[in-house]
């Protein structure tokens, strides 16, 4: 049978700094036709690999002049991509960079880039595993020095290599009963005097995996720790709540029952991400509408990581999460129980912050520690149980097959073993120049 010749992949190209107009633009150009492409787009020589030359850009139809400015070559299979890479640095006009654009999808072979193309295929070339785009994707959304702490030990392989510690040995743990099984009866084949040890290397394999389950989720830290403020109606709660939004977001008035409904924001405190709730005040409800907006700020207590009471501690409802009380209006009223605040004078705010954010790391991620997504953490938790049932059991050819299990989770979790549609589901959020 003759061979079969795999066609080439397109040549893909995009923007990959922030829309024009800019001070500089750079477009990425990836792919087999990349360094004839930026052949393409001058008269002189190309510059050196991975060196800067000042260049015309031209448009080889026409010979117009384009723009100038630097263009970088990156030859070979140890680039971003694994794939010969092109960068142009131009100006960044909307006129610059269309027309450099244009050009580029006239040139045979190339094409404009899917969002998370150029990620995706640094992933299909083995430059990175499933764990660095996820991290990659959450620097990318990040919104808190935190959020970007958390995202940036993800990107640096640190998931990426507690796996691969767990796979050797898992590996090794797996030969080591294989050999067991079909060689048993020969004297000279190592561990043929039983599964010695197995059970403590594979106990020990669980454990970790399990305190890395019990962790905080990647969830908690991209939507906020949720923090609902609660009390007595006029107890200064949307007051408080408009000083730490830092606007005038819910209506302040004497009148008991003004707050009605539910009010989010989100918002960042010494690079913490927080959602704050403010809700009606508990009271018996004078009419239906108002029996709603205080079920709802029941429901909202209940559910909230954190719960700001601004009432007697006789009087808070059941909740699960932690409960900072503060003694609001304290300029009006020096006594009372809790933590004293105004949010008309500043007094004790800095305080709540503190005590807030104490609270919140209790919740979040350690800071440089990553966080596993709901997938991430699936996968982990299948191939935990399949370790740790390794370790309870003596059976050899089930000792295998829980082996064989725990390493097909840990193939999900760094793209070994995946699906089109999970490689999709993780692109979608991308820009197109990324």
């Amino acid at each position: 049978m003759d061979d079969v010749t795999l066609p080439e992949r397109p040549t893909i190209f995009a923007l990959s700094s922030g829309q024009p107009p800019a001070a500089i633009a750079v477009i990425r150009i990836s792919g087999p036709a990349a360094l004839d492409a930026a052949q393409a787009l001058i008269k002189s020589d190309l510059p050196p690999p991975r060196r800067a030359g000042l260049r015309r850009f031209i448009d080889p139809e026409t010979g117009d002049v384009l723009d100038e400015g630097l263009l970088l070559t990156f030859p070979g299979e140890k680039t971003e991509t694994g794939e010969d890479m092109v960068e142009l640095h131009c100006h960044g006009s909307r006129a610059v960079v269309r027309a450099i654009e244009a050009v580029l999808a006239r040139l045979p072979g190339l094409r404009l880039a899917e969002p998370g193309e150029f990620t995706r295929r640094a992933f299909l070339n083995g430059r990175i595993d499933l764990g660095v785009i996820e991290g990659l994707g959450d620097l990318l959304a990040a919104e808190t020095a935190h959020q970007r702490r958390a995202a940036m030990a993800m990107m640096g392989g640190a998931l990426s290599r507690k796996i691969a510690e767990w796979t050797s040995e898992l590996r090794r743990l797996a030969a080591q009963v294989e050999a067991q099984i079909d060689f048993s009866d020969e004297g000279d084949v190592a561990g043929s005097n039983g599964l010695v040890g197995l059970a403590a290397a594979c106990g020990v394999i669980a454990h970790e995996m399990e305190a890395d389950l019990v962790k905080p989720s990647a969830e908690r830290l991209k939507d906020g720790v949720r923090v609902a403020i609660g009390g007595p109606p006029n107890a200064g709660k949307s007051t408080l709540f408009n000083y730490l939004v830092g606007r005038e977001a819910a209506i302040v008035s004497p009148h008991a029952g003004t707050t009605r409904d539910v009010i989010e924001a989100s918002i960042a405190l010494k690079g913490l991400p927080f959602v704050l709730a403010d809700s009606a005040g508990l009271r018996e409800a004078g009419d239906e509408i108002e029996r709603i907006g205080i079920d709802r700020a029941g429901a909202l207590l209940a559910g909230a990581d954190i719960v700001l009471w601004l009432g007697a501690r006789n009087e808070l409802p059941a909740v699960d999460g932690q409960v900072i009380q503060l003694h609001a209006k304290a300029d009006l009223d020096p006594t009372g129980e809790g933590l004293h605040v105004s949010a008309k004078t500043g007094e004790g705010m800095d305080a709540l912050v503190e005590a807030l954010c104490a609270a919140a790391g209790r919740i979040l991620p350690q800071a440089g520690d990553y966080a596993l997504s709901r997938r991430q953490r699936a996968a982990l938790a299948r191939a935990a149980v399949a370790v740790r049932e390794a370790a309870d059991l003596d059976d050899e050819i089930l000792v295998g097959e829980c082996l064989r299990q725990a390493l097909g989770a840990l193939d999900e979790l760094t793209g070994r073993s995946t699906t089109e549609a999970v490689l999709d589901e993780l692109f979608s959020g991308f820009c197109i120049g990324k």
